[in-house]
């Protein structure tokens, strides 16, 4: 498989469930400014959608979108845990967090990152997550990962979007919960060979 990927983007959390998941994967970066890839090739021609992660799969199909990616990786890898069984209750509350992470902390992370946003648009986005991390937040309270008691792909995907918050100078000190689970999952093996490998450490 050949994970594409910008550094420190969503991708990451993919990289982070790969490294889980102990999978055969090679990664490479993407331009996404230029739709280029590493080696020169049209991302566009592997991706139409022109964002990351792809995820090659060694039949050559390409599947996109993070938290879909991210069920796929745990579902290859059952022995590592990182997903209850599928059909299961609790698979389906995983696949709830996941949208969750996705549409109301990565979306709203977002205009962050565009400079000609607006303030208007900024605005609106930091009382959203302002609600969306205070929810997450509570959910951390008694617990120290997204599930429970285990690490799953949820909390690859939200470890990534919170290490977000340091690169747009947005504080997480009214999140507590929230700063000791960043805390943590950056101790992980698994993050620690993906953040290397993406030469964010």
């Amino acid at each position: 498989m050949k994970l594409y990927l910008k550094p420190g983007s969503c991708a990451m959390a993919v990289h982070i469930a790969l490294e889980e998941a102990e999978l055969t994967y090679e990664i490479e970066k993407v331009d996404l400014a230029a739709k280029k890839t590493e080696s020169g090739e049209d991302y566009l021609a592997i991706s139409p959608n022109g964002y990351v992660p792809a995820l090659v799969l060694d039949d050559g199909e390409v599947m996109t979108e993070a938290a879909a990616i991210l069920l796929y990786v745990a579902n290859l890898a059952p022995e590592a845990e990182m997903a209850p069984s599928p059909g299961s209750k609790a698979y389906f509350e995983l696949l709830g967090q996941l949208v969750f992470i996705s549409t109301e902390l990565h979306k709203n992370f977002s205009p962050f990152f565009k400079p000609n946003s607006g303030d208007t648009w900024r605005s609106i986005a930091q009382k959203n997550l302002e609600t969306r991390l205070s929810l997450m937040n509570e959910r951390l309270a008694s617990c120290d990962y997204v599930m429970g008691e285990r690490f799953s792909v949820a909390d690859a995907y939200l470890f990534t979007v919170l290490s977000w918050a340091q690169v747009v100078d947005v504080s997480l000190d009214a999140w507590p919960h929230l700063q000791r689970f960043v805390a943590r999952i950056a101790e992980r093996d698994s993050v620690q060979r993906a953040m290397q490998a993406e030469g964010l450490k």
